[in-house]
């Protein structure tokens, strides 16, 4: 497998304020990251509505910029949507689309989120494609299952485009819980997608597979350290600067 630098993502999900932002943003330059943590790319992802304060406080960083969704639409009648042409006018790179939070509390399918990632990628954002099984899907051996579907998706509508996302496998049972999957078990499915996507591409070694579900400081290194886990999507600890960049410098 080729060597890539780790992405570390900070998905703020609703919090913030502007205040919040500014202090937490000036953590993270306090931190350095591009002297401390050389051997990863960061960004966050902000709340739409501070996209444009975060964007224009990092301009010029090492930290690049994202968002929570993105709208399959490119304009048009969609009240209450975002498209890719407005998110890129802000200096995003970066999408997040199918969070378990999008898929569960607004019911977004399979499909609408691959339609979301062809619209990320038509607009020059790179799509980081979430994926992850429920408690119940877990105990019923279902993983593999769930998030191949989950992912299959995706290539099945990208085609060879498949090769410029993201992946990030989030364990429901793992997101602010507390709970984690153990190195052992996320690494496990992170080389079955990693199996899934050499199907579908020769480039699969080169595409970053995130892990997210309650990743800390204290288990970032043993978790960034498994072969087919190429940093991490963070929640959580993202709202806290000095656990961001413990992370960030854990990759």
């Amino acid at each position: 497998m080729s060597v890539m630098k780790k992405l570390v993502v900070g998905n703020w999900k609703m919090h913030g304020s502007r205040a919040f932002n500014a202090e937490l943003i000036q953590g993270l330059l306090v931190a350095d990251l591009a002297t401390t943590a050389p051997n990863a790319d960061v960004a966050v992802c902000p709340p739409f509505v501070f996209l444009a304060d975060v964007a224009d406080a990092l301009q010029g960083t090492a930290i690049a910029v994202g968002t929570q969704d993105i709208s399959a639409q490119t304009q048009g009648a969609y009240t209450g949507e975002v498209a890719g042409p407005m998110i890129r006018e802000f200096g995003a790179t970066y999408a997040i689309v199918g969070h378990s939070e999008r898929r569960s509390y607004h019911g977004e399918s399979d499909q609408l989120v691959a339609d979301k990632a062809k619209a990320a990628l038509a607009h020059g954002l790179v799509p980081i494609v979430c994926v992850g099984e429920t408690l119940a899907e877990r105990e019923a051996n279902q993983t593999e299952a769930v998030v191949g579907r989950q992912l299959q998706a995706v290539i099945d509508t990208l085609g060879a485009d498949i090769a410029r996302v993201v992946v990030a496998y989030e364990p429901v049972w793992a997101i602010g819980t507390g709970k984690t999957a153990s190195p052992a078990q996320a690494q496990a499915v992170h080389a079955g997608l990693r199996a899934q996507l050499a199907q579908a591409t020769s480039s699969a070694a080169d595409i970053p597979l995130l892990y997210g579900g309650s990743v800390k400081p204290d288990n970032a290194v043993e978790l960034f350290s498994q072969p087919d886990i190429n940093g991490g999507l963070i929640g959580g600890a993202a709202l806290k600067a000095a656990d961001f960049a413990a992370i960030a410098r854990a990759a």
